[in-house]
């Protein structure tokens, strides 16, 4: 091989149109999924506190959203409800006229090609703010993988294109797949939050979706943070059980599981760039300790790079306003 000086790895650097030319990892409007928080009632938009720029809204301000989401050509968004009552069992989530199904009705009327997911777990919907049926402090995994499967034919049946379970229960993704088989949506893929560590990155989040839990943690069934081989483990386990797409969460943090789940199973991969994410380098930009706009095309292009088909972003619009502006 040649060396210095004959090897000069600058002379594909000079020139801008050359840079563009030869850049291995393209960042596209293709790649991104917009996380939207539905509450109950009519015109509301509440911006919510530690996300700037990150609104709960109702359901007609959400139809208005994704009519301007979809005109900037983001293919999909996913969706987080909000409920105006909370139980035990989170019935909410699996209730036909839930602030899910509704919403997924709505959006579904109004837009023609945006992709509608749901996220399908039962912490926004339980008094408790924990992942399932709880029997004092232990979450029970199989009672809790039944309403799972409800929630997520119920969420079918309002016409979402994609299922997205969250929630970390052993065998949620076999029970959904065949409930969903069974009703006849056989062909609506599930987006299996397959491998969601036990992160700190969630805190802002809890505030959006109002989900923090009411006493201990989720560790329970999230995964440990120290983990990687664990990783590969969780997502062969849904890949086995009918999952569709992977999805790593968070992202930032964990760029080499992107890439070791990419290498090991070749599946479509999605990765949740996190509201803790999202709100650093927004604070980050606000107080002008680092480039804002730079920063956010750099992490999505990292996440991407890393082996990212699909990125789970609240950064969409400012990323799409971006591209267009630097075709």
């Amino acid at each position: 091989m040649a060396i210095y000086p004959t090897k000069r790895l600058r002379r594909l650097r000079y020139n801008p149109t050359v840079r563009d030319m030869v850049r291995e990892t393209v960042l596209t409007k293709n790649d991104l999924i917009y996380p939207l928080f539905v509450v109950p009632g009519e015109k509301v938009k509440n911006e919510v506190r530690s996300m700037p720029g990150v609104y709960q809204m109702s359901i007609d301000v959400v139809v208005k959203e994704c009519k301007e989401v979809e005109k900037l050509g983001i293919p999909a968004v996913i969706l987080f409800g909000i409920p105006d009552h909370k139980d035990e069992v989170g019935s909410g989530a699996y209730d036909q006229n839930g602030i899910i199904q509704q919403s997924v009705r709505a959006i579904k009327k109004e837009t023609k090609k945006l992709l509608v997911i749901t996220d399908v777990c039962l912490c926004e919907y339980t008094s408790h703010g924990h992942c399932g049926v709880l029997n004092g402090e232990k979450i029970l995994n199989d009672e809790t993988v039944e309403l799972l499967a409800k929630e997520a034919v119920s969420h079918a049946e309002a016409g979402a294109d994609i299922i997205a379970p969250s929630d970390m229960m052993d065998g949620r993704i076999g029970a959904i797949r065949k409930a969903m088989d069974e009703k006849g949506f056989t062909e609506i893929p599930i987006m299996s939050y397959a491998i969601k560590y036990a992160s700190g990155y969630y805190g802002p989040f809890r505030d959006a979706a109002e989900s923090a839990p009411a006493f201990g943690d989720r560790r329970s069934h999230q995964m440990d943070i120290a983990n990687s081989n664990e990783a590969l483990r969780e997502a062969e386990s849904d890949i086995d059980e009918g999952a569709d797409i992977i999805m790593v969460k968070p992202a930032g943090a964990y760029l080499d599981i992107i890439w070791r789940v990419k290498e090991k199973f070749g599946m479509p991969t999605a990765a949740y760039q996190v509201s803790g994410e999202y709100a650093m380098i927004k604070a980050a930009g606000k107080n002008n300790w680092i480039d804002e706009e730079r920063v956010m095309i750099e992490s999505l292009t990292a996440i991407k790079r890393a082996g990212a088909d699909m990125i789970l972003t609240y950064f969409a619009k400012d990323v799409v306003k971006y591209l267009d502006q630097n075709k």
